[in-house]
């Protein structure tokens, strides 16, 4: 049997390779199909605990005027912008966008860590307040978030130079899904024509003046404050 078997695919090694092709094809669409899966769900743990979440806390801590919880999430919505950035990009299909997807959970995560002042008033507040537990639990939550982001969009590196692709076209999904919802909205309520170069426009502006605004606080602020967040 095994003889048979080895001549067979000697003698026919045109379709013993089809035979080898068809699987590695079968296993690139497994991967890719699980990948774009895994990129719908870091969309919707964005929606979640990287907009939803922190809004309520910031609408929360200005109700119950807790201002270091109100600084640490007004510094974290700051930094954050880089991922509507992100989607402004992505949009018209830029390859920046995969790089700013990529740095932004870094940023985020890092936003709600990093400062000695905030971190020593919140660990001052009673441990099982809801509020203060909420943010604690939250941090983590999106730590969590970040991990599982970074990793995918890592993976998308590779579009800054060639945009075509599975891996590519994952990650345009929902911006150029939002785009559309934004387009009627807009259309309706003012009349506006809101395009994809226009909202790209938009994204490079804003990537201009967010990059101005970390360069100011590395060169200026940090050598000064150190991790004190103060006015940030």
């Amino acid at each position: 049997m095994e003889k048979k078997l080895h001549s067979f695919d000697l003698n026919n090694p045109d379709r013993s390779h089809h035979r080898i092709d068809n699987g590695a094809l079968r296993k690139n669409f497994v991967v890719e199909i699980n990948y774009r899966i895994l990129v719908w769900l870091a969309y919707r743990l964005a929606a979640t605990f990287a907009v939803g979440l922190p809004l309520v806390l910031l609408i929360w801590a200005s109700l119950r005027k807790e201002g270091s919880m109100v600084r640490l999430l007004s510094i974290y919505w700051k930094i954050a912008s880089l991922l509507a950035i992100s989607m402004l990009l992505l949009t018209d299909k830029r390859p920046i966008g995969y790089l700013t997807s990529f740095i932004a959970p870094f940023l985020m995560v890092a936003s709600v860590w990093f400062w000695v002042d905030l971190n020593e008033e919140l660990a001052d507040l009673p441990q099982w307040r809801a509020l203060p537990l909420t943010i604690r639990l939250w941090r983590w939550a999106l730590s969590g978030f970040g991990l599982l982001t970074a990793s995918l969009t890592f993976l998308s590196l590779p579009c800054l130079e060639i945009t075509t692709g599975e891996i590519c076209n994952a990650w345009l999904e929902v911006p150029i899904g939002f785009h559309q919802i934004t387009k009627r909205v807009l259309s309706f309520v003012l009349g506006a024509n809101w395009t994809e170069g226009l909202a790209a426009f938009i994204g490079y502006i804003a990537l201009i003046a967010y990059l101005v605004g970390i360069l100011q606080w590395l060169l200026i602020r940090l050598p000064k404050q150190g991790r004190i967040a103060g006015d940030f």
